[in-house]
Formats: structure tokens, sequence, C-alpha cells
């Protein structure tokens, strides 16, 4: 607290330092002397500083914390003082409890002898219980009493401990009691200080005031003069237009006739125009229609076509699919070519175009600069006119392409200027390259094929947005017209200095913190703009992002691009100005290539840090071919096998070739004969499975991955040059070959390619062939069936490489991969194998089982060949983890000479299989892998073969073992969902057998198949048939006949009460209308005799009591569904009537999403419609200089005539030529982002949510909906029949016989609720349909018009209900029948007659649905409040023929308009009738009838009132302005005003009072000498003998004082007169009033006292003369006193009154 004191005193010493700045310093700048007491005051206040010692803030800080702590010890101590005295009250009552019971247990005992006496047992053993009872709490009692006495102890011990700690800090309370006592005296001081400070403040802005009031009396006087001169100047101005007034009002009034007659003639064209719209749309819907019909029929024809196709191929025994493909390929084929054909014309149209554009652009280059042509403009004027390159090109075009129409051939698109952005290769400014075709302009990076254009047969008689094409804007020629320069070689070095000094001022070193930024000052993302396998005549584009890497501000200029790549590189860029570090650009490129050659270069930027550039690549086509592997190695084979093995041609680039598999012509199948070894010895090499050798893989993939990129990398900067220079030199010749499509083109060069080869090799390559040929015939290893073909881009082919070993030994042979691609080389392929020659071999080296089941047994042969001439014994072995799995038999035989043995392998894998088997089996996946040998006799080496299996579980798996349906009713039946799992890798049947009646299973009643791993739902339903419990299994059986169970368990419960449907089907509905359906709750338990008949139980539990019964209906909140009643009792043998009403109605999010698609709409259509406008303006701008260029003179030079037939021809082609619409980018920038609002943010209530409510009302399709609405079931009553809520189901029970009751007993309800569309809808109010009519003031009548529709195809009669006769809405027009879509319209009125609300429903009811009206509204009483206080306005004293103004506030304080009207007496016609009585001063006891009093002589109103009528808001206020001027002098001026609001009601009087003198003094407050009516009199002036004033007759004032006596005290008597100065705007001599009394002496000697005796008055301001009187000594208290005196005013004149005092003494 004490800092934020501190801080406040601070803060006010500167802010009176501030204010003393604001005035003068000298004090004689005000006009006072310099002895003023300001000085001594400030001299006071330095002493008192000096005095008071100044506490700090540390000390401040220590006297509140010392405050702190002492309070809180002596509230400790308060405390503990609190429960001393409580524990010792508890004491004392505890004793004095004691003691009563000694004194009762005393009682008793002496009661125990009396009763022992008198043998009486029952009072003895009764006494002796109460004798012990009250040991046992007089016992209690003593305990606590000592746990008491222990508190209280404790309790003084730490009060006396509070009390030790207060004493030791007394000193300290003292010190802060101290400090509190300065710190306190110097908070006055400083209040003290501040005050005198605030004092001096309000003296000099009193001084200040006094200033302005001066300055705002000049300035009066200025606007006087000025407001006289213009007055004048206004009289004169007056006079001059009076004169042209008639004349003009003449010409206006002509102008509105005009405007109105050409309004009307507007108005008409226009209706006849919709009309005419209307017609046309009527004409293009049913065109439309018609088309529709056509094509619906022509598809139809199509289908019974095809169809008829079908069956006619399927008679004739084809494939259907294959023909059908095979007719769509040739369909697609035939569109292909038409589009081929379509597109060499419009190439061909293109080049001429582009010819043609060129010529016009040298045309004008020519014309611009003649000084540059003058070699070119000589030859050219001497060509003769069949040698133009134009017609050479036609020539060539028609012999390329064909005849084709002349209307192709019209170019589409007009001629850039020279200097235009379209003209140049490089734009800085929002260009984006040169002006494309459109043929071009449809091929991107990303390879978006161009669209076929659709066949509109619908042409619309108007046109739309759609037709409307783009205008670029046209830069004036004037401003793009270069003007001819000529410079010397001198001055062209002059500017080669001057702009690289510019250059090397503008490059500058970064320094930041001392650090130099080194390196590239924009990251480009990516690092190299590629543009890979381009094709000539297709248009590329790149986004390349440049981001400002260095640590500063940079900037970047686009300088350019290489010179070489000028006519194929466009760039965009838009200079993005100064750039904040890891600020990003955007760079846009355009690549279309005119020649099939590698093209590499840079873009250059400049960089405040210096230059940088982004490399720019630009690679053809290209094949880039690999292998998998270059070596294959087959391993060791038994001669007479053939083996295959398969390699991958793979071409990773864009460009397709043709390849041919031969061998090498260096190498020939060699053989490498290894030393002989021992028969069935393997050698190194010999592996049953023989793969591709990663290792030379890798490293072949390695070299053919290194010679791509060498072929990808470009050369260096002068083969760039070269490669520049030759694609210069074949523009002209490669212009036409670039329009084809590339790949025939290309295939076409490689087949040339490889005629060439072949022509230069000659007869040897034919030699090779030839020699290779026998070489593969004559070979172990041989090629497959595919040697040669064509490898697609992108594509890969198989290639097989058989060996077949005939000798045993190695073998090696190598190939070579040729191509007709004359860039590609060859690859080469090396092949191996070694052949070993066993007399004993297995055909079948791994046979596999596939996947098995456990405990199932399968079987296989296995077949063992031998090439020996005699028989071979054979032992057949299984490894020793196996034998209990697996078994061959027979286990040994004898192979016949050169035949075959087969063995029989049976397998049967038992659940012990993942124990037994050890490593050859993997648990994880199930894959088992057995090796197995065959010991031939007289051979070292076993042959060997493996047996792989998959083994795999054949089990079926629920979800759950077991099923509890719980509690199912009799009446219901319960649906409980299982999961039945298959866990094998096999599928498997499945079928649930033995099910019982009360069950059923679905889907497919049980059966079916499981995939592999898969899971399926299983539905399982029970119906209970009577009240039991149930128990039983489920037995689902496979197809290997194995047996799955499912426990199941259930409780068949029979509930007290029934319902008399279960399902309820609703009738279509229509949207916010109802449908009602009855129903009945019966309880039939009225016996408990279970032999008789079933009762109500649960399972095997007790029989529900008999008695009443309660039921409750549970349904969804948020559903359209109503139960009424959801809660009821049944007696007995009743039924209770139930009434379930369902009343469709929209969703509200859904409402709110198509309110947000509405929006989204509507916006859409004003863009549309601005476009439209804009075009508009667009085509009658180019109207408008279109006539003005027809207006020009004849008298154009002969040069201009071809310009402007060229020009014409120009635009008549672009006329003729349809053009893509491009987006209008410069309307789409200046037009803000729509951002439509969230769906959640529609409130219900608006309009935008009403509309939508309507639209999806009219769209509505229809719906079905589903319920199960539970009935939940207790006995006995529930809770609150009249206020529905939750039922319990825990009843308290009534007798043995009736037990609680249990939720189990509840009943299912299911409704069936389809809605349609309503067939009548409210179009009004955006198809509200409540009539709200508000607040509306009682007595008036507000009508409102509600419009319905009949959207259905029928007729409609509508019929409604009555409204109440005596309430406030009525119905005021009949209703009729309505057609389809007609509307009609209906009157509904809203009169209230009392302040509250009304609500009453007016139902519009058809034979198909009730259309529901709410009506609401509130009457309102309107109330106002006027801010004049009691009802008076008093304007005082105003001089005659001035004015005074005052306002007073009208407040609306009701919730409804309000209408007002004011009222004057001064004005009324009842003014002459109220004043016919007799006045007021002769009958002072009755109230006056009339308060109008002296009203002015000119006849006009003496008080004016503005506005006299208008509205108020609700909540607001109207400013009401009354100005008083009289036209001569009377104290009596008076009116009054009534405000009347609605009917004429009075809401508020106020009286209107004010006096007006000829001169600027008056005198007020005495006794009253005149009647308040105007004397006609006039009393005559003198003058005054000293001077020149008039003086006027003496004006008698009296002035009565009573002083009041009582026993011995008097009271003086006080009373006072008022002396003041009206404030006139007129210029007087004198400006104040000066006022003095005569006699004063004699006064006093009467007991009189006057102050001030004399004095001035300011105008506007008033003095009080103040007048005692107390009675002098030996004055007669039953006697009056009374003296004159002259009271003396001087102001513009002199004025005197004479003051009578009379004074006197009451008791």
């Amino acid at each position: 607290m004490w800092t934020d004191e501190e801080t406040e005193d601070e803060g006010t010493g500167e802010g009176f330092k501030d204010e003393e700045t604001l005035f003068p310093k000298s004090v004689d700048d005000f006009g006072f002397n310099s002895d003023s007491s300001w000085d001594g005051d400030e001299a006071d206040l330095a002493v008192d500083f000096d005095v008071i010692k100044k506490m700090s803030c540390a000390e401040r800080s220590r006297m509140f914390k010392l405050r702190t702590n002492l309070d809180q010890l002596d509230s400790l101590h308060k405390q503990k003082e609190y429960e001393v005295l409580k524990a010792r009250e508890e004491l004392k009552a505890c004793q004095l409890r004691v003691a009563e019971l000694e004194k009762q247990r005393v009682d008793v005992e002496e009661e125990i002898s009396k009763q022992e006496k008198a043998e009486n047992t029952a009072a003895l053993f009764r006494l002796r219980a109460l004798q012990r009872r009250l040991c046992v709490e007089l016992q209690g009692e003593e305990d606590l009493e000592s746990q008491i006495e222990l508190v209280l102890g404790e309790n003084e011990y730490e009060l006396c401990q509070v009390e030790v700690e207060q004493g030791r800090f007394s000193s300290l309370r003292r010190e802060v009691q101290r400090d509190e006592e300065e710190s306190e005296t110097q908070r006055g001081w400083e209040a003290n200080q501040r005050l005198q400070k605030e004092e001096a403040a309000m003296r000099r802005a009193e001084l200040r005031k006094q200033l302005d009031r001066k300055k705002q009396m000049n300035s009066f006087k200025e606007q006087e003069v000025q407001h006289r001169k213009a007055v004048e100047d206004a009289v004169k101005n007056h006079k001059k237009a009076v004169r042209f007034l008639k004349e003009t009002m003449s010409r206006i009034h002509q102008k509105e006739t005009e405007k109105e007659l050409r309004s009307r003639e507007e108005m008409e064209r226009r209706t006849q125009a919709v009309l005419s719209l209307k017609s046309k749309i009527t004409a293009t819907k049913e065109n439309i229609c018609a088309m529709q019909a056509r094509d619906q029929a022509k598809a139809a024809v199509q289908k019974e076509e095809e169809r008829r196709i079908r069956e006619s191929v399927r008679r004739e025994g084809g494939d259907v699919t294959k023909y059908m493909y095979q007719q769509k390929r040739l369909q697609e084929f035939e569109r292909q070519k038409q589009a081929f054909e379509e597109q060499k014309k419009s190439r061909k149209v293109e080049i001429l175009s582009k010819i043609l554009q060129e010529e016009a652009q040298m045309e004008k280059r020519k014309k611009l600069l003649p000084d540059l042509f003058p070699k070119m403009q000589k030859s050219q004027d001497f060509m003769p006119e069949s040698g133009k390159p134009s017609d050479k090109l036609l020539q060539y075009l028609e012999m390329t392409y064909g005849e084709a129409d002349d209307e192709n051939y019209r170019p589409n698109w007009r001629s850039p200027s020279p200097m235009s952005e379209d003209g140049g290769p490089i734009s800085g400014k929002g260009s984006s390259g040169p002006d494309l075709s459109p043929g071009s302009q449809d091929y991107t990076e990303d390879g978006d094929s161009e669209e076929e254009a659709e066949e509109s047969l619908a042409q619309p008689e108007f046109t739309g947005l759609w037709d409307q094409k783009h205008k670029t804007y046209k830069i004036p020629q004037d401003e793009t017209r270069p003007r001819p320069i000529t410079t010397n070689k001198m001055e062209q070095e002059i500017l080669a200095r001057t702009l690289e000094k510019h250059r090397s001022g503008i490059v500058r070193k970064q320094v930041v913190v001392g650090k130099e930024f080194k390196g590239c000052p924009f990251y480009s993302k990516p690092d190299v703009i590629h543009f890979k396998d381009f094709e000539v005549g297709k248009t590329y584009k790149k986004k390349i992002m440049l981001t400002n890497s260095t640590y500063t501000i940079n900037f970047c200029k686009l300088v350019g691009v290489s010179e070489h790549l000028r006519d194929f590189i466009y760039l965009h860029f838009d200079p993005p100005g100064l750039m904040s570090a890891g600020m990003a650009c955007d760079l846009g490129v355009t690549f279309k290539p005119m020649i099939n050659e590698d093209l590499f270069g840079e873009v250059t930027f400049l960089a405040q840090t210096g230059p940088f550039a982004v490399p720019l690549k630009c690679t053809i086509k290209k094949c880039e071919l690999a292998v998998d592997s270059s070596l294959i190695d087959f391993g060791t084979h038994v001669v007479g096998e053939t083996i295959s093995r398969t390699i991958t041609l793979s071409n990773r680039g864009a460009l397709g070739t043709k390849f041919n598999l031969v061998t090498s012509a260096s190498s020939s199948a060699v053989r490498l004969t290894p030393e002989p070894s021992p028969l069935g010895q393997p050698t190194p090499r010999d592996s049953p499975h023989a793969d591709v050798v990663s290792e030379a893989k890798g490293s072949t993939m390695q070299d053919s991955g290194e010679s791509c990129k060498e072929q990808s990398e470009g050369p260096d900067h002068s083969s760039e040059t070269r490669n520049h220079k030759a694609s210069k030199e074949k523009c002209a010749s490669l212009s036409s070959s670039e329009q084809t499509p590339l790949v025939p083109k290309q295939q076409n060069q490689d087949m040339a390619v490889a005629s060439d080869l072949m022509s230069t090799t000659g007869s040897r390559a034919e030699l090779l062939e030839s020699s290779a040929q026998e070489l593969l015939e004559t070979s172990e290893i041989k090629p497959g069936e595919v040697t040669e073909g064509e490898l697609k881009p992108f594509g890969f082919v198989k290639l097989q490489i058989m060996f077949t070993p005939t000798i045993p030994g190695e073998v090696q042979m190598d190939f070579d991969i040729k191509f007709s691609d004359p860039n590609s080389q060859s690859i080469p392929v090396r092949v191996r194998g070694v052949a070993i020659d066993v007399p004993v071999w297995v055909s079948k080296p791994n046979v596999d089982l596939k996947i098995c089941m456990y405990d199932r047994l399968y079987q296989d042969s296995i077949p063992v060949h031998s090439r020996v001439n005699t028989a071979v014994r054979a032992t057949f072995e299984v490894c020793k983890e196996l034998k209990n799995h697996m078994e061959l038999l027979p286990k040994s035989g004898y192979i016949q000479a050169q035949s075959t043995f087969n063995v029989q392998l049976k397998f049967l894998p038992r659940l012990s299989l993942m124990e037994d088997a050890g490593g050859y089996f993997d648990k994880e996946t199930g894959v088992l892998e057995v090796p197995m040998t065959i010991h031939v006799a007289d051979q070292t080496r076993p042959l060997l073969f493996a047996v792989h299996a998959v083994v795999t579980a054949s089990d079926l798996e629920f979800d759950r073992k077991e099923v509890d349906f719980g509690h199912c009713s009799i009446h219901e039946s319960v649906q409980t969902s299982v999961h039945l799992t298959n866990k094998s890798l096999l599928p498997q049947e499945f079928g649930f057998v033995g099910i019982p009646k009360y069950v059923d299973v679905q889907p497919n009643d049980g059966f079916g198949i499981l995939l592999p791993m898969e899971t399926v739902e299983i539905d399982i339903i029970f119906s209970a048939k009577k009240a039991k419990e149930y128990s039983f299994e489920l037995t689902c059986k496979s197809g290997i006949n194995r047996d799955f169970k499912l426990s199941c368990k259930a409780v068949g419960v029979h509930p007290p009460l029934e319902l008399s449907h279960s399902l309820v089907q609703f009738g279509a509905t229509a949207v916010n209308d109802k449908s009602t359906a009855t129903l009945y709750v019966v309880n039939s338990h009225a016996s408990r005799n279970e032999f008789t008949h079933p009762v109500p139980r649960i399972g095997k539990g007790e029989i529900a009591p008999v008695g009443p019964t309660s039921f409750e209906f549970v349904y969804p909140e948020d559903s359209d569904i109503t139960i009424t009643p959801a809660v009821g009792t049944v007696l007995p043998g009743k039924s209770c009537l139930v009434q379930v009403c369902f009343r469709p109605s929209l969703y509200k999010q859904q409402i709110q999403e198509e309110a947000v698609h509405m929006l989204c709409r509507a916006e859409e259509t004003r863009l549309l419609l601005q476009d439209k406008k804009e075009k508009e303006a667009t085509s009658a701008k180019k109207a408008e200089m279109d006539a003005m260029s027809k207006k020009e003179p004849p008298s154009a030079s002969k040069g201009k005539k071809k310009q402007k037939q060229a020009s014409a021809k120009q635009t008549a082609s672009e006329k003729n030529t349809r053009m893509c619409d491009t987006p209008r980018a410069n309307s789409n920038e200046n037009r803000s982002p729509f951002n439509p609002p969230k769906p959640g943010d529609i409130p219900p209530d608006s309009d935008s949510f009403a509309a939508a409510q309507a639209s999806l009302i009219r769209s509505f399709k229809g719906s079905f909906k589903r319920y199960i609405i539970p009935c939940f079931v207790a006995s006995g009553k529930s809770a609150n029949r009249n206020d529905p809520g939750h039922l319990q189901y825990r009843l308290t029970a009534k007798s043995a016989f009736s037990p609680p009751t249990s939720p189990h007993n509840t009943l299912y309800l299911e409704l069936h609720c389809p809605a349609v569309v309503p067939p009548l809808v409210v179009i009004s109010d955006h198809g509200r349909s409540t009539v709200n009519f508000k607040e509306v003031a009682a007595g008036q009548t507000v009508v409102k018009r509600v419009t319905v529709q009949n959207i259905s195809h029928e007729p409609l009669e509508l019929g409604s209900t009555l409204l109440d006769p005596n309430g406030p809405f009525m119905l005021m027009n009949a209703l009729r029948p309505l057609q389809p879509g007609a509307t009609h319209t209906l009157l509904v009125s809203f009169s209230p007659a009392e302040d509250k609300k009304f609500y009453e429903t007016l139902e519009i009811r058809t034979s198909n649905m009730t259309l529901c009206l709410n009506l609401s509204g509130i009457g309102i009483y309107p109330s106002v409040t006027c801010s004049a206080e009691g009802g008076i306005m008093d304007f005082g004293y105003v001089l005659a023929n001035e004015s005074s103004t005052s306002v007073f506030k009208l407040q609306n304080t009701s919730s409804i308009p309000v209408n007002y009207n004011l009222k004057q007496d001064s004005v009324s016609v009842k003014k002459h009738k109220d004043q016919q009585g007799l006045p007021s001063f002769l009958t002072p006891n009755k109230e006056p009838q009339s308060l109008v009093g002296t009203q002015n002589n000119s006849g006009l109103s003496v008080f004016c009132v503005s506005p006299l009528e208008g509205a108020i808001n609700p909540g607001t206020s109207q400013d009401i302005t009354v100005t008083f001027q009289p036209d001569h002098e009377s104290l009596y001026y008076s009116d009054r005003l009534m405000v009347e609001i609605v009917n004429k009601e009075v809401a508020h009087v106020i009286h209107l009072k004010g006096s007006s003198r000829i001169h600027t003094m008056f005198v007020d407050g005495g006794d009253p000498l005149d009647v308040p009516i105007e004397s006609l009199a006039d009393l005559p002036a003198k003058e005054d003998p000293e001077g020149n004033e008039l003086v006027e007759l003496m004006k008698p004032v009296l002035l009565t004082l009573k002083a009041a006596c009582s026993e011995n005290t008097l009271t003086p008597a006080v009373r006072e007169l008022q002396v003041g100065c009206i404030r006139s705007t007129q210029p007087l001599a004198k400006k104040n009033v000066e006022f003095s009394l005569d006699n004063l002496n004699s006064l006093q000697q009467k007991g009189f006292n006057v102050d001030p005796g004399k004095g001035a008055v300011d105008p506007g301001q008033k003095k009080s003369i103040t007048v005692t009187w107390a009675p002098p000594s030996g004055h007669d208290m039953t006697q009056p006193v009374s003296i004159s005196t002259q009271l003396t005013l001087k102001g513009d004149v002199t004025e005197i009154y004479k003051l009578t005092l009379l004074a006197l003494v009451s008791s």
C-alpha cells in the first residue's frame, strides 16, 4: 500500500508542475500586485516541510509488517481466550451433568431398596436396568470431564505463552504506534500541501476563465458585425436570384417530364425483353428435353446393339470380353486418328501464323528502325511475289499435311508489337513468355494431354458468361514505340563503362556482427532447373523458389539467361524488392524446345552481395539400359537336365529402342575341362540352388549407372555454343518436322541408324551373324524364345537363358545385348555352368506339399531315375527328428536299369511337431523344410532332396467362450453377435447343427465358408417361450468334421404388463407435420395361481405381485418421437391409452450446412453478374472506340491502309476462332476472397437459416427412420403421475408377497417412421411458419401477410381452425383452393388490449397435411420520461426582444417506438374558454384553470417549442428545445406544455415560466406587492439631476422579517434579496450593475444588519443581500419595527427601489 500512495504523491506533484507551466510565471501578467499572499503561503509550506520528517520506504514497510504481526498475535490471543472460555463452559456443563446423574443414581438406589422391601420383581428389573444405564452414563461423563480438564489445561498454557509473547513485543507495539502517528501526521501534511496547490491552481483557472470571457465577448462582437454584413449580402443575392428562379424551375420541370417519359419507355423495353427471355428459356428447355430424350433413345439403341453383338459372339463361341475390348480399341484408334488429323491441321495453322507474326514484327521493326535494315529492305523490294517464304511454307505444309479448309488456316492471335512483353524472351514484370498457340499451351511439365472438345447440341439463345472471352489490356503504341537511337563506338564504350561502374556500386560486401558473408546469396530449390525428356513442339513449365540465405536484407534482380537459350527459355519473375533473411520468391521458367538436342546453360541473377546463377539443363529423351545381372551361374547340374535362368533387361529412359540378344563375336562356347574326379564326388560349384552372383550384379549396375550418368551430363561451354549455333542454322528446316509426334520420328531415326550400321559393316557383319547362329545351335547354353524385340520407354523385358549339359565339365559363354539406338552401347552378359555325371538322381529335388493341417494325412510320389545299365539298390532314409511324422515307403528297393522307381511319401503332422522338428520347423511362419537322403549302393555320395510344407492349424475360434443373453421377455427376441475366426491358412466350411427351436443363427442359417484368417460376425437370435432359465450349447462343425462348442444361457421373463401393439407403422408424414398412433398398455395379471395360467415372473423367481403396475417410455431427446403419457400406472385387469406422435423435422446441422452452401452460391452468382457487367462495360467501351475510329478523316497514308487491312483480317480471324477461356487474373486481383462462415456460426433465428430450411424442405427426398423405444415396468404406483418423471425401479414392498421389482421386465416398442415432402409450404419471410408481431402498443392494430404455396402436383383444398374470438389475433381473409404451383396470401391482424404476451396457433389443413402457423405478439403500454425536474422550466430574467433557450429530454423507456405530440395552452383552441373564470389572486385557495400568463404583444408565442411531434425509438431520447423570447417587460410570462403519446394520453405536463426586463438589472426576493396580471399603465421616467441618465420612478420592495422567540431563546430573522445583472448580446456602455443601500446606520439602530451594503454584479450573475434582524435592547416584543431605505441600481440606467423592512417577533 505504501508504494502506491507514494507513487500517487509523486504523480500529483508532477501534475501540479505541468499545470503551472500552462500559466504565466509572473503574477503581474494577470493584473495583480506582487505583494500577494501566495508568497507567504509558499513560505509556510516550506517551513512545514522542514519540520516534518518524511518516512522512508523501508521504515514504512517495516511498520506495516510489524503491525501485521502484532495484529496476528492479538487475534491469536483472542482465539486462545475464546478456547479457554469455551473449555471452561464445557467443563462446567459436564460437572453439572455429573452431579445430576449422581443425584439420579442415588434416587434410583433408594427406589430399589423400597421395591426390594415391597418384593416388586418387575419394578426391580426396570430400576436395576436404569441404574446400570446411569452408571454407564456417569462413567462416560467422568471420562469426558477428565478430557475437558486436560484440554483446558493445554489451552490455558497456550494462552499464557501468547500473553508472554505480547509482553515481549510491548516495546515494539509502542514503537509501531508512534510510527503510525508520524505516518498519519505526514499524510495530513501532504494532504494540506496538495490542498494548497489545488487552491492555487483554482485561482489561476479563475483568472484564465476571466481572460477567456473577455476574448469571447470580443469574438461575439466580431460575429455580430459579420452577421450583419452577411445579412445585407444575403438580401442583395436574394434579389438577384429571384429573377432566374422561374426560368430554372421551368427547366427542371421539363427535364423531369422528359426523364419520366424515358423511364417509362425503358420499363416497357425491359418488360418486353423479360417476356422474350422467358419464351426463349421455355423453348430452350423444350429443346433440351427433346435432345435428352433423343440421347436416351440413342443410348438405348446402342445398348441394345451391344447386347445383340454380345449374344451373337457368345452363340458363335467367341470371347465376348475380348471382342468388346477389341471394338473399343478400334473406336479409340479411330478417335485418335481423327484427333491426329485435326492436330496436323492446327499445327499447320500454328506454323503459318507464327511466320506471319514474325513477318509483321519484322515489318514494324523496319519501319521503326530503318537504319538497322538497309540491305534487307533493299533486297525485299526486288523480291518476286512468288518467292515469299510464306508461300513456300504453305506449299510445304500442303504437301506434308494434306488439303485443309481455308478457315483453319487463319491465324487466331494478334501480332505483338516489337517492344511489348510478348515479343521478348525475358519478361521482368508479370510476363509468362510469348503468346503461345492453343495447341502448345495444353502441354505442361506434368504431361497433361490435350482435352477433346465435347460437342454441345444445346446452343442457348443468349450468350452467357462462359461465351465472353477475356480481353487483355493493350498498351498504346505511343507508349511502347521506341524512338530510333543512333550511337557510335565511343558512346557504346562510355555506356559500357558506365554500366560496369554502376554494377560495381550495386555489389558490396555484407558484414554482420564482424562476419562477412561468403557464398551464394540465394538458395535455389531445386538446385538445377532440369527439363528432362522433352519433346519438340511442347511447352514445359517449372516453378523455382529462391530463398535469401544471407545474414540480413538482400535483393534479387534477374539479369537473364544464357545467350544460346534465349530462343527456347522464357522467364517469369516479379522483382520482390528487399527481402529479409530466410524469405523466398518465385521464378517461373517456360521451356519451348525447337530442336531435338541437349541444351545447357544458366539463369543469371544479381544480388547485393554479387551475381549468382542457377544451372539450367534441357535433355532430350534417351535410353537408360541395364540388366539386373551380367553374370549367370547355373551351378552344378547333371548331364541331360535342362535348366533355365531369367535376366531382366530394363529401360529407365523415356526413349524406346529395339534390342537383339546375340553371342559375343570375340567369344564362343568355351569348355573348361576339370580334372577327373571320382563318380559322385561333388565339385566346388555343385549346388542345388544356383542364384545370381550378387557381387557381379552390383558391379554391373554400378558400371551401367556411371555410363548413364556420363551420357546424361552435358558438354562444356564450347560444345553448348556449337550446339546453339547449329540449332540456329537448323531452326528453319526443322520448323515443320518439330510439330509431328516424336515417337514415330525417333523410331524412324533408330531404324535409319541401324541400317547405316549394317551397311557400313558389310560382309563382315554377315559372317559374324552366321557364325553366331551356328554357335547357338551347337552350344549347351542357348537363349530362350525371346532374343529380339522392342523395349518401350520405362519398360522391361524378361530374357531366358537355358543350360542343357551334354558332357561333364564347366561351360562358359558370353552374350551381347545390342540396341538400335546409336547412343546406347551393347551390354555384355556372361553365362557359365558345371555338368556332372551321376548314375541316380531325383527329378524333383524339392517336394512341396503346400499347406498341411495337423492330424491330417498327406501323400506324394517321388520318382528316382537311374541311367546305368544294371539294377541298383537304394535305401530311403528320413531324419530321426521327423520319424514320428514322416515316412518313406518302401524303406529300400531296387531301381532297374535305365528306369524309374517311385517312392511313396506319407506326412502326418502331429501337434508335437514343433517340439520334435527342432531347427527344421519355423514356429512363427509354420514352414517345415526337411532334408531326405537316398543311399545308393556302390556310390559314395548320397542323393539329397528336400521336402517343404507349411503346417497350419485347423481351429475355428469364437471371440468368447460363453454367450449370456441376459433376461429376455417372452414378447421379444434378443440378438447378440459373436465373431468366428478361422485360424488356419486354408479356407474351411462351417455350419451350426442341432440348433434348438427357440434359437436362430444368421446369416445363411448358420452355414458358410471362412477364408484363411478371416473373421465373420454370426448373429444368434434367442426367443424365450416361457419364463424359466435356459442353458444350452451351440455346435459349430467344420468341413473336416471337427466340433466347436459355444455355451449359451438366458433367463426368460414374463413381464407383468404387455403392449397391445409392439410395432407401430406411421403413414407418410410431411416435414413439420405430425402423425399420431394409439396403443394400450395392458395389465392382465389378476391372479397369482401359476397352475391355471402363466404368471409374470423372472425366470424361476418370485411371482410378480398383483396390484397397480407402473410403466415409463424412454425415447431419445433429439428424435422426432413424442409419447404421451410417458409415465403411468395400470390397475390389474385394466389398460392405459398411450399416444405416440411422430413429427418429422430437419436437423439443425444439416440446415446450417445448407445455409453455407446457399451463401456460397449467392456469392458465385454475384461474381458472375459482376463479370457480366464488366464485359458489357468493356464491349461498350470497345464499341465507342470503334465508332471514334470510324470518324477519323480518310486522309491517311497509303502505308497505313495495308496495316488496317491486316488488322481487320486479324480481327476477323479472332472472331471466327474459338479460344479457350482463360482466368481473369486482373479482375480477380481486385476482389477480396470470400470466406464462407462456419456452419456452427449461423444462428437459428437468422434469415439464412430460415431460407436454408425452406430450401431443404422443397428438395426433401423423403426418409425412413426406425426407433426401438424401451418401456420400463415396475410394481406399484409412480412417484408423481401429474408431473411425469423417471420411474423408480426399486419400490418398497408392501407385504411379503410383493417383492421389489426389477428392470428386467422391460418392454420394447418398434416404430417405423416415413417422412415426405410437404405439399403446402410458407414462402413469405424466408419460409418461417412463425408470425411474430413482436411488441405492439396496446390499442394499436398490426397486420402481417403470410403467403403459402402448393408445391405438389395436385390441387389442394384449404381449411383452417378457429382462432379465439376474444383474443387479439384474427384471420382477415378467406381461404381458397390452390392449384399446383399457385400461392395464397393470408392476412393476420394483432390488436392487443393488455400489457402481456399472446400466443396462438392457426392450423391450415389440407387432405394430406396440417400446416401450423404460430402466432405470437406482446402487448406493451408505452412509457416516456421527462428530464424537466418537478415539471417546471424557469427561464429567469431575459431582456426584452432577446431570447433564452433551454433543452429537456424525452426518453423512451419502453421497448417499442413511441410517437409524441407537444401542445401548448397558449395556442390551444380552449385558451379563451379556460380564461373566462376569476383570476387566481381572487381565488387563492382554488387551483387556477389556466396556467397561461402574460403573452407577447406581437401575437407570437413567447415560448417556442421544437420539435412539436416525432417518434422516439426504444431506449433513445429526444431533445426538446424551448426558446423564451419576450417582446416587452413583464414578470409573469407563463405557459403550460403537455406531452401526449398514444391515444392522446398526456404523459407529462411542464410549467413554463419566465420574466423580462428592458434593462439589465433586476431585484428579486421581496414580498409580492402586485397581482400576476399584466397592467396596462406605464410609469413615466425622469432625468437624473447629476447626469443625463434617465431615472425611473422608485419601485417599492417589501421585506418582512420574523424573529422566533422561545422560552429563553431569541432566533434572529434572516432574509435575502437577489440583485442580478442580465447578460445581453447587444453592445452596452456599461456591462455590470452596481448597487448600494442608503442609511445603513439608521438600519443598524433598528436592529437591522445588511451585508453587503454595496457591490457590483457581473453580467449573467446574481448577488445576495442578506438582511438580518435581531431586536435591539429595550425593544417591545409585541410591536413591529418598520423602516425604509433606498436601494440604488446603476447599469445601463439607474433604478431606485424603495426598500421597506418590516420586522416583528413571533412566538
